[in-house]
């Protein structure tokens, strides 16, 4: 990373899946005018290139090639996979299920490393995920570690997808919620945890605009 990129700031907020974080992320970045990366996006489009191309999910090698290749694009608010609008696939459970498991390979997070760090523009950035904090944007003068119950993340997940017309099960997401959460923090390369000077938000009984004014204050106390 140069000295100019360096002097850009970035706001991390990480967090456990359906913490909230993606909303809250993205809403900061509207607020200061700043560019917003969605890191999760980028391993869920890896889990769904994989299955399209048939490569098994605990395949590194063949995984770690898929997103070092990613034809992968973020605009007009749509998420693009090659000329393919992939915005709804990537939020199946189906997919999230395989991020987590291709998240957990050391190779395919080398892979998308340098790819998330070029995200760092003028006039700053908003990036949400799981490490962002503890090894993407390590220097990052504004960190927020984002975390909900795990039954408060499966009730908003299940809301999520009886709006969009699927189905749901309440206790099976708690269950998947719990699974997923304990991949995250046990697997050996950046582990899901809050970085050492990072704020700490339980959003349980936070809405989104109370979270937001957190992060903003918590954001202008450091400048």
């Amino acid at each position: 990373m140069s000295a100019a990129s360096g002097s850009i700031p970035v706001i991390t907020i990480d967090g456990p899946s359906a913490s909230g974080k993606g909303t809250v992320a993205e809403r900061v970045a509207v607020a200061l005018g700043f560019h917003f990366l969605d890191s999760g996006a980028l391993y869920r489009l890896t889990a769904l290139s994989a299955m399209k191309h048939g490569v098994a999910l605990d395949d590194e090698a063949g995984v770690a090639a898929l997103a070092a290749a990613l034809p992968a694009a973020f605009r007009d608010g749509a998420v693009w996979l090659a000329e393919e609008n992939v915005t709804d696939a990537i939020r199946a459970e189906i997919v999230g299920e395989g991020a987590s498991k291709v998240a957990a390979l050391p190779a395919v997070r080398a892979a998308l490393l340098d790819r998330q760090r070029a995200y760092r523009q003028p006039p700053g950035l908003v990036a949400d995920g799981r490490d962002m904090g503890t090894v993407v944007f390590a220097d990052a003068a504004t960190k927020v570690f984002l975390t909900a119950s795990a039954a408060a993340r499966a009730e908003r997940r299940y809301k999520q997808l009886i709006e969009k017309g699927n189905s749901a099960n309440l206790p099976s997401l708690v269950a998947d919620m719990r699974a997923r959460d304990a991949r995250d923090a046990a697997r050996t390369v950046a582990p899901l945890k809050p970085a050492p000077d990072a704020l700490l938000l339980d959003t349980t009984h936070m809405d989104i605009e109370s979270a937001v004014q957190a992060v903003l204050a918590h954001y202008r106390s450091r400048q």
